[in-house]
């Protein structure tokens, strides 16, 4: 592949954490010691937080264990307050042995439901951090497979294709700076501490995006129910850039006409579509075996 505007494969997942995501010692430094004692309780999760600014948009909060576990671990992760239950506390603790890199408040169930909603699965924590800052098309190294989402914009689906994304060894996952789902605590819910994981790279026009992946010898392929041959009789080569539109619309015209192949996921039963994230499970499993 050409030089181009990409880098090489250890220079995007260098920038993308310098540590794996695993590795306890990324999330402190070498001198971090365990933590003994715990901030006060407070009756309300956010007490120096306006309303307005919470409103605005300006508090970002992951819950749920692993999500938060891994949050903490990224190095890439700014993390700003932690809340937890005595309980969950100490399931963290089992989880970081050389101590929290990030002293706990502690916090009831209510209070946790007041802030992340009823309807939050947190497990009795949650972690206030700064979104992910966005990697560019010049970030994406010499990947052997990566992802395009074309305007889906629910984050459930988002969420549950990163996770799909991050176990099938998709190297990046490519999203719209508009028409995409702002990062947020449902999506990382959803996604199962993906979002901390996956390099997303961010682009303004999608179009032109997959334009420059074709110069670096990407081969374009977009999922699309009338396309005019299978995906699984489809002619894979690495690189691929499988491109997934969003449920109803599907792909768009120009990413349509961009695409090199245009391929349908055949379905031996009655019901013939798939909802979009079901259907990136089933085609990046089709690829990753095609390509190896």
């Amino acid at each position: 592949m050409s030089s181009g505007i990409f880098l090489p494969r250890e220079t995007v997942r260098s920038r993308w954490r310098q540590r794996g995501p695993g590795d306890i010692s990324s999330a402190m430094s070498n001198d971090t010691k365990p933590h003994t004692r715990r901030r006060p309780a407070t009756s309300s999760p956010y007490p120096k937080r306006k309303k307005r600014e919470r409103e605005a948009g300006h508090v970002l909060y992951l819950y749920g264990l692993h999500t938060v576990e891994l949050a903490l671990k990224n190095p890439r992760r700014k993390a700003i307050r932690l809340l937890a239950t005595l309980n969950a506390e100490a399931r963290l603790r089992e989880r970081f042995p050389d101590g929290l890199p990030l002293e706990p408040e502690n916090a009831s169930p209510p209070a946790l439901d007041r802030l992340l909603g009823s309807d939050a699965v947190h497990q009795g924590v949650a972690l206030e951090v700064e979104p992910l800052p966005a990697l560019k098309t010049r970030d994406l190294g010499d990947a052997r497979l990566v992802l395009a989402l074309d305007q889906i914009t629910d984050p459930h689906n988002v969420g549950a294709i990163l996770r799909t994304a991050t176990a099938l060894g998709v190297d990046a996952v490519m999203t719209t700076a508009r028409h995409s789902p702002a990062e947020s605590g449902v999506l990382a819910k959803s996604a199962s501490g993906a979002l901390d994981m996956m390099p997303i790279i961010e682009v303004r026009n999608l179009g032109d995006a997959l334009e420059d992946a074709k110069a670096e010898g990407f081969q374009v392929v977009g999922l699309d129910s009338e396309g005019p041959e299978s995906l699984e009789e489809t002619e894979l080569r690495a690189p691929v850039l499988l491109v997934l539109g969003a449920e109803g619309k599907g792909l768009r015209q120009r990413t349509r006409e961009i695409c090199d192949t245009l391929a349908r996921l055949d379905m031996p039963g009655p019901i013939k579509s798939l909802n979009v994230s079901n259907a990136c499970a089933l085609s990046l499993y089709v690829v990753r075996r095609a390509i190896g």
